[in-house]
């Protein structure tokens, strides 16, 4: 009987196994398709934080202009990095407009997010390539979206542009609405424990 039920738990720790690699596996090809943007207050005070949001409006009115006509992640990341300062040049002007006078620095670097939801739209953890725009001493919370395929114009509904760019099943995973919610759960655990062996 025993032995009857170690092999019932070893074949069911297996079937789990089983399933939650190719799922893994999708989720990590999500995050290699996916350019993020991502936006560190100065404080959580609230003028702080307004003055975060306005410099997200100015950056994303900015970056879709840029990225109107880009097919691809890599033309997107290589477009956002020769205009770079510009970004900062964006930012820097509303932090000055609001009568602060916070420096403001960007940079393009992989970043770790935890699962992000966005209206319908469910993204896995994981390390993502991201332009990290941070002002002041970036201590206050922080403000995210997918710059490319572009989800950022406040329209999460318009999902077109992440239908095109990714594949049927990993398209299934961010519009699931919840439903694969225990297994993103499992992936983040393990992506968390993965990156910290690889710092």
């Amino acid at each position: 009987m025993k032995l009857f039920l170690k092999s019932l738990c070893v074949g069911f720790v297996i079937s789990i196994l089983f399933t939650f690699v190719p799922f893994e596996g999708e989720c990590k090809e999500i995050s290699d398709s996916v350019f993020r943007v991502h936006i560190l207050a100065n404080s959580d005070s609230k003028q702080d934080q307004a003055l975060k949001l306005k410099v997200r409006d100015a950056v994303i009115a900015h970056g879709e202009t840029l990225l109107s006509d880009v097919h691809s992640k890599d033309e997107a990341m290589e477009i956002v990095s020769k205009n770079i300062d510009d970004f900062v040049s964006v930012a820097e002007q509303v932090v000055i407009d609001e009568g602060f006078d916070y420096e403001v620095t960007a940079l393009i670097d992989k970043v770790w997010f935890d699962t992000r939801y966005y209206g319908d739209i469910t993204m896995p953890s994981g390390v993502y390539d991201a332009l990290r725009i941070c002002i002041g001493k970036a201590q206050g919370k922080n403000w995210w979206c997918v710059m490319y395929p572009s989800l950022c114009l406040y329209a999460a509904s318009d999902t077109d542009s992440l239908d095109k760019s990714l594949t049927a099943p990993q398209y299934r995973i961010l519009s699931s609405d919840g439903k694969y919610e225990f297994r993103l759960k499992i992936v983040e655990v393990f992506s968390r424990v993965c990156s910290c062996f690889s710092d």
